[in-house]
């Protein structure tokens, strides 16, 4: 438990530092890579949800093997080899510096009033339509888009980094690609992505939750009582669509006092979204910057909670 914390912890100063260069290596790639493959050769014909399911499993015990071994054999070589090459892979499930780089991507042009810039940047990291949104539409999509990642992203992987060192977080970043890829309810997947938007949902339903209960009991809201803040959270995070986005979506939309959700439109298909929040001021560009920095205290909220939970473990298995 105790390596699982210190590979942890160099795995967010690392990502913190460099995030993910294009140019480097990734496991996502390759599992992107295996995705694809096997979407090309299962989806098709009868029993697509007994070949998506066959897809996931294949993909995650390919994940897990191979990060298995590689940690496995690196402690064997050296304790501190070990927790080296756990932090590196832990460090590749991350994206702190890269959800909070694409929002600044979107906020500067959006700040210089550059609506064209602004909305392309923002389509390299949303699935909605951008080519028409205005000003407080390009902000909301942001600002969503930080607020469900900070735990997909980041807390998600950790927490299972937690549990079960590098395999496991990678085991979570092969679910979420493949969710990514092939979860959508579509003719084309709604059978084929079934299992894995359905085993996606199950492995952040922890994540997101801790994440937004840490982020609201750390931080105050000049527009709510804490009381109502609580009430508030647990009533409209449920209304999203997702069991696990609207806990991001809801606490951001808490403390900044916006609101969230809305008609968004995808491939020209119109989406009433849920709302979140209470709209007590309209939306403008500096909640994007507070936006990451809620995603920033989520991390160190977290992580300061995962390194109690070690402590507790560690200190009870001594005790026993």
């Amino acid at each position: 438990m105790i390596g699982h914390l210190i590979s942890i912890t160099l795995a967010i100063v690392l990502d913190k530092l460099i995030g993910d260069p294009p140019s480097w290596p990734h496991p996502v790639k390759g599992m992107g890579r295996l995705i694809s493959f096997l979407d090309q050769r299962l989806n098709n014909g009868k029993s697509r949800r007994i070949k998506g399911l066959w897809m996931l499993s294949m993909v995650l015990i390919f994940t897990f093997l191979i990060s298995y071994v590689l940690v496995y054999i690196s402690y064997q070589l050296h304790w501190w080899v070990g927790v080296i090459v756990e932090a590196l892979l832990i460090a590749t499930t991350i994206a702190q510096k890269s959800l909070k780089d694409a929002a600044i991507e979107v906020y500067e042009p959006l700040q210089a009033n550059d609506l064209e810039m602004a909305r392309k940047k923002l389509s390299y990291i949303v699935g909605r339509d951008t080519e028409q949104l205005e000003g407080e539409e390009i902000v909301r999509a942001t600002v969503e888009t930080v607020a469900e990642n900070t735990s997909d992203g980041i807390t998600a992987p950790l927490f299972w980094a937690f549990i079960g060192g590098a395999p496991l977080s990678l085991v979570y970043r092969a679910i979420n690609t493949c969710d990514s890829m092939v979860g959508y309810k579509n003719d084309k997947y709604g059978d084929f992505g079934y299992c894995a938007a359905k085993c996606d949902d199950i492995v952040n339903y922890l994540p997101s939750r801790i994440t937004a209960i840490l982020v609201l009991l750390v931080s105050r809201s000049p527009f709510y009582r804490k009381k109502e803040a609580w009430k508030l959270l647990f009533q409209d995070a449920k209304k999203h669509p997702s069991p696990n986005s609207g806990w991001g979506e809801a606490v951001t939309a808490i403390i900044l006092g916006i609101q969230l959700g809305g008609i968004n439109f995808y491939k020209g298909k119109k989406s009433d979204r849920a709302r979140m929040g209470r709209a007590l001021q309209p939306l403008g560009t500096r909640h994007i910057i507070e936006s990451t920095k809620i995603a920033d205290t989520a991390v160190v909220c977290f992580y300061l909670f995962l390194c109690i939970g070690g402590i507790v473990f560690e200190l009870a298995n001594a005790w026993s």
